[in-house]
């Protein structure tokens, strides 16, 4: 059970996520939190300033973080012993932040401290939780800010450390976004890592089930902030929710379902604001019956276009290009092949600047941020691409339209003008599913 920032956001979210997991103490639940919202944000500001040697500063900051935390637990917990138990480990782990911490260690105390608190606030409800650390399992390699997870070592330890953390307990409360180097140091495994840690701890003790309780009533079939007339998908299958994920759904974090496919465990997409409801629940392609299911939009890209006289060897050119966004660790959305350039999306807007110094050592490449990315996925959804281009004018014009070359055939996706994106998802919506 893996509960997001918003389900543990302060006294209320945190009262509801308790009564929700005390309502599967008999399965033996794993609990993975993250940091309350807004609290790793707020952990950048202190790691400000550490970088810029500003003690004062630091201690202001420092002073906030504990009063944000000291009155949630101070609201939460009634029973005297455990609230001061919950005060006590919030001035520890706020005092272990100092002048010395690295970023990875100052971002990732946000998961500790909600962590602690809420291991005390179930005690103090006579629901008997075991706080553990998740970095005595969760292994990654030495990429501080974003670690990627050795599954095999996490198969490995998870098992041992999560059995002796269950003895005499009903649950046990972990830590998502956090990892450990072999050589013991302290990594994060990236933004929204949460729900990936989630996952992966549910894989490594083969868990039945992995819920994924957000803000939201499952996985809909639109941004709602975006499109009015949104709706729950009851039913996607593994692979229709990964590329949600990394096509800009908000839902997931983009990795989340790569370890439950390695062990075929469902994936339950839950709102802790409606625990009643029934949410999405994320199966096996055998399961799930084909069409679109959603519109999904990423505004944060670049579109590179990739020219010259290179393209009289379009193979040498997509090879020499591929392997200077590898070099640059640049990813890739879409990539469209033409008589007369390349073009292809990216998400990397930190890193492709330097990717395309690079190739302007090859061939002319020029890069617009002005535009969005709209992809439609489902399963075997190839008849749409005809007729979306009739769905919106924007569309026909698009300089890319791709069709993804999966099993099922799971994702249309295009480029539009960005200030059109809204507009179009709307359309495409209103489309396909009104």
């Amino acid at each position: 059970m893996k509960f997001g920032g918003t389900s543990v956001g302060g006294k209320q979210a945190i009262e509801r996520t308790i009564g929700i997991v005390r309502g599967r103490l008999s399965q033996r639940p794993i609990v993975v939190v993250s940091a309350m919202s807004k609290v790793t944000d707020f952990l950048y500001t202190v790691y400000d300033a550490i970088d810029s040697a500003d003690s004062s500063l630091l201690e202001e900051r420092l002073r906030e973080l504990r009063a944000r935390h000291l009155s949630v637990v101070n609201e939460l917990i009634s029973d005297p012993f455990w609230r001061e138990e919950a005060a006590s480990r919030v001035e520890a782990l706020a005092a272990s932040i100092t002048m010395s911490s690295s970023m990875a260690s100052v971002i990732s105390k946000g998961e500790y401290l909600s962590s602690n608190i809420i291991v005390c606030a179930m005690n103090s409800l006579g629901i008997r939780a075991a706080w553990l650390d998740a970095r005595s399992y969760m292994v990654t390699d030495e990429d501080a800010l974003k670690g990627e997870p050795d599954f095999d070592e996490i198969c490995r330890r998870a098992p041992k450390e999560i059995d002796a953390a269950f003895s005499g307990q009903d649950v046990v409360v972990t830590q998502g976004f956090v990892g450990i180097s072999k050589n013991g140091t302290e990594t994060v495994l990236g933004r929204g890592g949460s729900d990936f840690s989630a996952s992966i701890t549910g894989m490594a003790v083969d868990a039945d089930v992995i819920e994924i309780w957000t803000d939201v009533d499952g996985v809909r079939s639109a941004d709602p902030r975006k499109v009015p007339a949104t709706r729950c998908i009851p039913k996607i299958s593994f692979e229709e929710a990964s590329e949600m994920a990394q096509f800009g759904a908000k839902v997931l974090h983009p990795r989340t379902i790569e370890p439950a496919v390695r062990k075929n465990i469902p994936v339950v997409v839950l709102n802790s604001m409606n625990p009643e409801g029934e949410g999405t629940t994320i199966l096996q392609g055998k399961y799930i019956e084909d069409g679109p299911k959603s519109v999904s939009s990423k505004e944060k890209i670049a579109v590179v276009t990739v020219s010259g006289e290179a393209m009289e060897n379009p193979s040498a050119l997509l090879s020499s290009l591929l392997s200077v966004l590898s070099e640059k660790r640049v990813s890739v959305d879409v990539v469209a092949v033409k008589e007369d350039c390349i073009i292809f999306t990216t998400d990397s807007l930190d890193r492709i600047q330097g990717a395309c110094k690079l190739i302007s050592e090859f061939a002319e490449v020029s890069v617009s941020e002005d535009y969005a990315q709209i992809s439609v996925i489902g399963k075997n959804v190839p008849q749409l691409k005809t007729a979306l281009r009739g769905a919106s004018a924007h569309v026909a014009a698009s300089p890319i339209m791709y069709l993804s070359r999966t099993p099922s055939f799971v994702n249309i996706s295009f480029v539009v003008p960005k200030a059109a994106a809204c507009e179009v998802i709307n359309d495409i919506h209103k489309y396909i599913f009104e």
